[in-house]
């Protein structure tokens, strides 16, 4: 079993240890349950609100241009006609959703095979519980330095909501701050380091690991997805 040392803010070690659930950071990952959650939840970030007007939607238009023989010009019957310039779009865009739905075991298993590749790479810091009593940038670098992760694109993961904390961080562009049930398989990829708060870690591993999503490892995760919830 994995064990991690628990830093102080500061950059000291306090003395402590917290051990790594096997069941949540060496399973065997699932890429292809990777996939299908990072996948649905990008689409599901999308709005789907892009719109371009037909020719029954542009303004004008209403009155032939000119007649239809003996000009020497082309036939016309509206400025609106997509050949014209300020006429409707053909098969432009349509606002319309990009939904996407995967089974919660699927971004449960999706999950801990992030934070196995995480605990492969040596991508995992364990922090002690802290609190910042107001909102200030210049607190959160500070400990972010001592940790020696002032310059690694850096999740932080808190135990529950922590207004001041989210406050602090931001304004640091290679800092995101989460609550770590909260956190999906994309935040947990799209970072070089999580740091954990020690409470946070354990808030974790107990929501990974009392879902049963030990019962699809070894499946193929795409028959999880039919009938399952949106991302």
């Amino acid at each position: 079993m994995m064990q991690l040392e628990v830093l102080k803010t500061d950059g000291t070690k306090s003395g402590e240890t917290v051990e790594l659930s096997p069941a949540v950071f060496e399973i065997e990952p699932s890429d292809h349950a990777i996939y299908q959650t990072v996948t649905a939840y990008l689409a599901n970030a999308r709005q789907g609100t892009h719109k371009t007007k037909t020719r029954a939607e542009v303004s004008g238009g209403g009155k032939k241009p000119w007649k239809q023989k003996h000009t020497g010009r082309a036939r016309s019957g509206s400025t609106r006609n997509p050949i014209w310039s300020g006429g409707g779009t053909i098969f432009g865009p349509q606002p319309h959703g990009y939904e996407k739905k995967v089974n919660e075991k699927v971004k449960t298993l999706a999950k801990k095979s992030a934070l196995t590749y995480k605990a492969r790479e040596s991508g995992l810091v364990v922090v002690e519980d802290f609190s910042i009593s107001e909102p200030k940038t210049k607190r959160m670098v500070e400990i972010l330095k001592a940790l020696g992760l002032n310059e690694k694109k850096v999740l932080l993961l808190l135990s529950g909501h922590d207004k001041t904390s989210y406050l602090s961080g931001r304004n640091l562009p290679d800092l995101f701050v989460r609550n770590a049930v909260g956190a999906s398989a994309y935040d947990l990829l799209n970072s070089e380091v999580i740091l954990f708060q020690k409470s946070a870690l354990a808030n974790l591993q107990n929501e990974l690991t009392k879902t049963g999503a030990d019962d699809i490892v070894g499946k193929h995760p795409a028959a999880e997805t039919r009938g399952g919830d949106k991302e």
